[in-house]
């Protein structure tokens, strides 16, 4: 019987995620606003019901009193979530906020299979940041001399990453974080929201080749400290996202194609240089020859994702373990492997939602600085995406990245969900922007049809 449920579980699952999916992107083109409610709520349902018949199973399999008590506080906080915004934040984007909390759930569901301890963990981290997430929004509208901080986004970022390359601790070669009163930080996730910051406030008034350069300087001695850490995964992505910001800054197509030479050739000797670089690339390009050392994570996570099928192999009936740091990086490979190719593929789409929705709200927007931000935010959490996806599914070598709400790990859980509240506090400036705008239009219009 017992069985029977699990193998029926993982086809309601997949329709439940399926069904959610499909409604996000209904929602981003949904013009009428009693239908988008309705979308809305309900993903809500399905929000609820997924993660009611995953813990469930769960339940069933461990017996784990442990397992209801976390279902109970993912409800709890989903929930909570929910009210908080509509009542602080009614103009909010509510389709951000499923989305969100769907990403959420299915990271509080994979990490309760993989290990109680951490899942808790995570959700303690994820309940504080909630706190912080809520009073962003309101920061965001009011405070409008966040333009002119450029100097002060720039020191404190390459202090806190300085900090690390002289006191951190070594992960996998690697010095990513450290420790303060017995918490663990990692400053690169949190240096990134102010790296954004700091190019859009750069660029937003002027973006002509001293500026540009400028920039260039100040954002090359990100990379240089973080290339020194040999933190290369969050190099990439800060590389990445100046040169794209940059682009769209200018509309100047050299900048990147001097990005892409010089991104190859930094990558080149970053090839040469490390042997940490050039394992992941041996890794990536034959994993099956080093199968019992550098290739063994690589080879894991294929044989996890090949072997879940369509619909998974069933919560607690993979072997998701066996992959190194699985929790963290390889967390993609777990949910393929337990709930399905189809579920990982949803996973991906609504990925995509988000990253749509940041790009609808830079393209609406009135202000060039939030504007910047925005699309600085968009490529930001996209290209990390891809970058974690990408290396689990040896479409690229290894970075060592989290994937964004999902992957264990407090520092990069925290710092996105202070990206989606600044989004949501530039949604709420751009939603007042369209409503000034139609007020403008609807005052020209009185004027044109008043009698001479």
């Amino acid at each position: 019987m017992e069985n029977t449920i699990v193998q029926l579980s993982k086809y309601v699952i997949t329709f439940l995620m399926i069904c959610f999916t499909v409604q996000s992107f209904a929602a981003l083109k949904e013009r009428d606003e009693d239908e988008r409610h309705y979308i809305l709520m309900r993903q809500i349902i399905m929000i609820i019901l997924m993660n009611f018949i995953c813990f469930f199973v769960m339940f069933l399999q461990e017996g784990e009193v442990s397992t209801i008590q976390m279902f109970l506080l993912t409800m709890a906080y989903i929930l909570g979530v929910q009210i908080l915004y509509r009542l602080i934040y009614r103009k909010a984007s509510m389709i951000l906020v499923n989305n969100m909390c769907m990403l959420l759930s299915i990271g509080f569901v994979i990490l309760t299979r993989l290990d109680m301890k951490k899942a808790v963990k995570q959700f303690i981290i994820v309940a504080g940041a909630l706190a912080i997430a809520l009073l962003i929004p309101f920061l965001i509208e009011k405070i409008r001399f966040l333009k002119k901080l450029k100097w002060i986004y720039a020191l404190i970022g390459i202090l806190a990453l300085s900090v690390v390359l002289i006191l951190g601790q070594t992960t996998y070669g690697s010095k990513l974080s450290y420790s303060i009163g017995g918490v663990t930080f990692q400053p690169s996730e949190f240096v990134k929201i102010l790296f954004v910051f700091f190019v859009a406030s750069a660029l937003y008034e002027a973006s002509g080749f001293l500026e540009v350069f400028t920039t260039a300087v100040v954002a090359a001695a990100h990379v240089i400290v973080l290339v020194i850490s040999k933190d290369l995964g969050s190099a990439l992505i800060f590389f990445v996202v100046y040169v794209l910001m940059v682009y769209v800054s200018t509309k100047n197509p050299l900048y990147v194609a001097a990005g892409a030479g010089g991104g190859a050739a930094a990558a080149y000797l970053a090839f040469k240089v490390f042997r940490h670089v050039q394992v992941r690339v041996q890794a990536w390009k034959d994993p099956w020859s080093v199968i019992d050392s550098a290739g063994y994570q690589i080879t894991q996570s294929l044989f996890a994702i090949s072997s879940g099928g369509f619909f998974g192999l069933g919560l607690y009936k993979g072997t998701p373990e066996s992959i190194p740091t699985v929790e963290a990086d390889f967390i993609f490979s777990a949910i393929a492997e337990e709930l399905g190719i189809l579920f990982a593929v949803c996973l991906i789409l609504i990925c995509v939602s988000c990253f749509i929705m940041f790009m609808n709200i830079s393209i609406r927007l009135n202000d060039r600085f939030y504007q910047l931000i925005a699309f600085g935010f968009g490529v930001t959490y996209i290209f990390q995406v891809f970058l974690t996806i990408g290396g689990v599914t040896k479409f690229i070598p290894s970075t060592g990245v989290t994937l964004p709400l999902i992957s264990y790990g407090g520092s990069s859980v925290a710092s996105t969900l202070i990206i989606f509240a600044v989004m949501q506090g530039i949604f709420i400036i751009a939603y007042k922007e369209d409503d000034e705008d139609e007020e403008e239009q609807s005052n020209k219009k009185n004027e044109s049809n008043q009698p001479k």
